[in-house]
Formats: structure tokens, C-alpha cells, sequence
């Protein structure tokens, strides 16, 4: 079977993305490097004043150039690779999304979900996984719901324009567009379900690890509080003893000095 056809991610996948992610750079190197640098070499060599100032010239005018094109390439670059993942993510939702591929729809996300998500991986796993897969539901859902308004006003469109060709027996057609218009109806009305499920789900897994978070946090701050207000009655008792025994040592003080003779 090719994964490449399938909803799978392959190793061809994530290596031709992995030279996506440098060949822009690369490319920006080869276009603005190299000339300027041999125009360079030889402006050190020159001899000639005037060869001199020439090949400075040069260097800085292919440098200039080829930064350009590097720009240029870098831009088409970039769009190319957007586009690819774009794909690649319609291939992969294809079967449906799985928490293991909400990686790679990262830019479906909201940014509230991103933060979520990146809060929830450092703070509790089994959490993570849940609103990860819960995640992958609500991607799910959402781009079924896209797709069956898509093909409704396609579906609607053309009803519309069976129905202008009255002079033609067309009433099994227009049986056909109606059962398709209700079947889609169905659909976006499930996937409009599920999203609104899958929405919640996710609330409720931010509110219960906030919940966690808060817990854990009171209990620390009333540790402190409490070893602080177990540390203060032994600084006062320290305090105490303290003056206690200065002032001991004054009335010893005063005890021992000689008496002034009249």
C-alpha cells in the first residue's frame, strides 16, 4: 500500500520536511556568498589601486544582487513549503485526526489552545494526553462541519440551476440533489454536535487543571505561612533572652563600679 495516498504520516514525510525547514536558508547562503566573497579575495590581491576599487565594486554589487534573489528564493520557498503542509494536513485528516497528528495542525489551533496545550504538557502528562485527544476530536469535527457546508452550497447551486430547466424531465435529478442537500444537512448538524462536545470537553480539562494547579499552589503558600508562624514565636523568644541579657550585663555593670570617695 503507498502511505503517501493514504491518511499516514511517512518517513518520506518528515525527511522532506526537514530539508523544507533549511533549504530556504541554504539557498539565501548560495545566492548572496560566494561571488562577493571571490571579488573579496581578489580586492586583497589586486595590486592596482584602480583593479582594486573594481573589484570592490563588484563585490558589493553582487552581493547586493544575489541578496535579492536569495530574498526571492527564500519567499517562494517558504509558500511552497505552507502549501505542502497544507496538503499534507488535508491528507492526514483524510481517516480523521489523531492525537499523535495534532502537531501538525498546530496552525488550526487557537492561540488559547496552543497555551493550553504547551501549559498541560509541562504540568501534568495525563492531562496533556486528554486534551491532546480531545483536540484532535475538535480539529475533526471542525473540518468535517467545512466540508459539508462547502458541498451544501454546492448542492444548493445546483438545485437551483435544475430547477431553471423547466422545460426538461428533470425530477429525478432534483430527487437526487435533495436526498444529497438533506444527507449533508445531517452531517454538518453531527459534526456541529461533536465540535460543541468536543469544545466543552476542552473547558473542562483547563478547569480541572487549573483547579490542580490552584490546590497545589495554596498548599504551598500555607506551608510557608505556617513554618514562618512556627519560626516567630522563636525569634521572639530569642529576642527576649536577648535584651534579658543585656540587661543583666548593665545591672552587672553598674553593680561593680568602685564608690566615688566625697
Amino acid at each position: 500500500m503507498d502511505l503517501s495516498k493514504t491518511g499516514k504520516l511517512t518517513p518520506r514525510d518528515k525527511a522532506f520536511l526537514r530539508v523544507l525547514k533549511w533549504t530556504p536558508w541554504l539557498a539565501f547562503a548560495l545566492l548572496t556568498l560566494p561571488v562577493p566573497i571571490v571579488f573579496l579575495l581578489l580586492f586583497f590581491t589586486a595590486t592596482a589601486t584602480e583593479t582594486a576599487a573594481v573589484y570592490l565594486l563588484l563585490s558589493l554589487f553582487s552581493f547586493g544582487l544575489g541578496a535579492v534573489l536569495g530574498l526571492l528564493i527564500v519567499t517562494i520557498l517558504f509558500f511552497y513549503r505552507r502549501t505542502w503542509l497544507r496538503r499534507l494536513r488535508d491528507r492526514l485528516a483524510a481517516d480523521g485526526i489523531t492525537a499523535a497528528e495534532v502537531d501538525w495542525f498546530t496552525p488550526e489551533l487557537t492561540s488559547a489552545e496552543r497555551k493550553a496545550l504547551k501549559e498541560l504538557r509541562n504540568q501534568n502528562a495525563l492531562l496533556a494526553d486528554a486534551y491532546q485527544e480531545t483536540l484532535a476530536s475538535r480539529l475533526t469535527a471542525t473540518r468535517i462541519r467545512q466540508k459539508a457546508s462547502h458541498e451544501l452550497l454546492r448542492v444548493e447551486r445546483r438545485i437551483n440551476q435544475a430547477r431553471l430547466l423547466s422545460s426538461v424531465d428533470n425530477a429525478g435529478l432534483l430527487g437526487d440533489l435533495q436526498a444529497d442537500h438533506e444527507r449533508f444537512v445531517q452531517v454538518k448538524s453531527e459534526a456541529s454536535t461533536r465540535l460543541v462536545e468536543a469544545k466543552a470537553r476542552l473547558q473542562t480539562i483547563e478547569a480541572s487543571a487549573s483547579r490542580s494547579l490552584s490546590q497545589i499552589e495554596t498548599d504551598l503558600m500555607l506551608q510557608r505561612l505556617s513554618a514562618s508562624q512556627n519560626q516567630l514565636p522563636l525569634a521572639l523568644e530569642m529576642a527576649k533572652l536577648e535584651q534579658e541579657a543585656l540587661a543583666e550585663g548593665r545591672l552587672a555593670i553598674r553593680t561593680n563600679e568602685p564608690v566615688k570617695p566625697d
